[in-house]
Formats: C-alpha cells, structure tokens, sequence
C-alpha cells in the first residue's frame, strides 16, 4: 500500500462524511499531524478534488470528485443496462426503482426511476445506503461470502431506525435465506415509512454486478407476489444481458 495514497483517499473520505471541516478537526479524525494533513490537502486543492471555504477556512469536497464520479455512473456497464429496464419494472410493479452497486459496506445509487404515478419525487442517484440496511444491499451481501463476514465480524451493526437488523447472527440468518430465492427485502430498516424488495444482478464472469428492487411505501406492504416476479424476472433479464452464464450465479 502506497502511504500518501492511502492518506489521500482518506482525507476524502472524512470530507465525504462531514461536509464540511477545518485543517485541525481533520487532522484529529486522521490522527495525522497538521503539517501532513496539510500537505496533502494542499495538492487535493490543485487538482479540484477538494476546495477552501473563504470565509471559514473550511475544506469540503471539489467538483473534480463530481466530474469523476460522473465518469463512473455514465460509463458503468450495469447502469446502461439497467436503465430501460428499470423504467419497464416501474410501469409493471407502479413503484420506483433503484439499481445499486456495492462499495464496501454501503450502497451506491447508481440508477433511479421514480414512481410512476406523477408525484413529485427528489432523484436519488448518487445517494448512499447501508448495506445491511436495505434490500439492495441484502442482495448483493448474500453472494458476496466473504464481503459478508467482513461486515457481520465487526459486531453490532450501525442502527438506522428502530427496524434495523443490527444483529451479525439475525442478518447472517437473513442473507441465507436470500440466497435461497434470489430475493431481499426489508422493511423501514433504512427509512421509516419505507420499505424494499431487491433481487441480484450477475455479469459474464458470473459475478455479482449489482441488483435491483422497488421502493414499496409502508401502507403498501407486503408487495403482493406480482412485484416480486417482476423483480426476480427484471434481475435475471439484465444479468442475460450482461452475459452472465446463469441466474442466480454462485456466491463466491
């Protein structure tokens, strides 16, 4: 591991986390002397990965990140893939849809169709969720093994609301009974009022790629048996799509 990359990265990462800071809180939360934390601030602030507040001397996140983030979504195979056939399971199911990716222990957004009933809905792409805490994260959990006992081996997990399985041997026993189906769900474990249902997408190296599910108000839970073929059937369409030699893949 090269260490100034390493440092690099986490700088950006604390920054991603507190929006906004000064050069002391974040040399604290690095345990990083002022000097060195400075350094590397110095060259994120050439390159517009990170930028300086004028009036409060407070570093937040550049638009270079954006730009490359950007990059990311745009050319992500599974997004290009993923986007006429999220708009199709929302017309099916008349719920909005996310496509997720994993990064580490969270869910990245990297696709989104809102409800197809003409509210007024925020987009959603972009937006970060706990792995352990949604539906799309229980899907790609349950065929990552190894990723899974990463997470649970780090005891109780964090508490989003009241329903957040925060047990390591409860979600085990969840992420098991995922792999059974090829179906998550969770119920306002992330949001209150919320709740989800998601199914897991393979590419050609039988991998898992990401998956996909629905946002299903709690009023409206459970989904009848409808939304969960479409989900299942809109997973393993875009995963055909993708080359994968078959539905669900293994959990490697």
């Amino acid at each position: 591991m090269i260490q100034s990359v390493d440092r690099a990265i986490r700088v950006l990462g604390v920054l991603h986390g507190a929006r906004r800071i000064s050069l002391s809180e974040l040399s604290a939360r690095l345990e990083l002397p002022p000097s060195t934390v400075h350094g590397i601030v110095k060259t994120l602030v050439a390159h517009g990965m990170v930028v300086q507040d004028r009036a409060s001397a407070q570093y937040r996140l550049g638009p270079a990140v954006l730009k490359l983030g950007t990059v990311y979504l745009h050319t992500l195979e599974l997004r290009s893939h993923a986007a006429a056939w999220s708009d199709e399971l929302a017309a099916r199911t008349g719920l909005a849809v996310r496509t997720g990716v994993l990064m580490l222990d969270e869910v990245l957004v990297v696709h989104h169709s809102p409800r197809p009933d003409g509210s007024r809905q925020m987009p959603e792409v972009g937006i970060v969720i706990p792995a352990h805490a949604c539906a799309l994260g229980k899907a790609a959990l349950a065929y990552l093994p190894g990723r899974a006992r990463a997470l649970l081996g780090d005891g109780p997990l964090r508490s989003m609301t009241a329903e957040t399985v925060t047990d390591p041997d409860e979600l085990a026993e969840h992420l098991e009974r995922v792999r059974e189906d090829a179906y998550a769900v969770e119920q306002e474990e992330a949001v209150l009022g919320e709740c989800g249902a998601a199914a897991p997408i393979f590419d050609a190296s039988g991998a898992l790629a990401g998956a996909i599910g629905v946002v299903v108000p709690m009023p409206e839970w459970p989904p009848p048996a409808s939304v969960r073929s479409a989900v299942r059937d809109t997973a393993r369409t875009i995963s055909r799509e993708l080359g994968a030699p078959g539905w669900p893949g293994p959990a490697a």
